[in-house]
């Protein structure tokens, strides 16, 4: 399964808000609510997500086994 829990750690390290995403750089409300529920974002949109936040793939998402 693909969690996107890095993302709010990467977020937090940057010192950028969820508003600040939404207001400076565009980003819906409904992409921060398929983050928060680990549901599939487009690779453009993990691109544009490493572009803001200046960090790679992996400071976005994790890869967790399925039990």
């Amino acid at each position: 399964m693909i969690t996107y829990e890095p993302f709010y750690e990467t977020l937090k390290k940057k010192g950028i808000s969820t508003y600040k995403l939404i207001n400076t750089y565009g980003m819906s409300r409904s992409l921060l609510d398929r983050l928060k529920h680990n549901k599939p974002i487009s690779t453009m949109t993990l691109n544009d997500l490493c572009t803001i936040l200046e960090c790679g793939v992996d400071d976005i998402l994790m890869f967790k086994k399925d039990d």
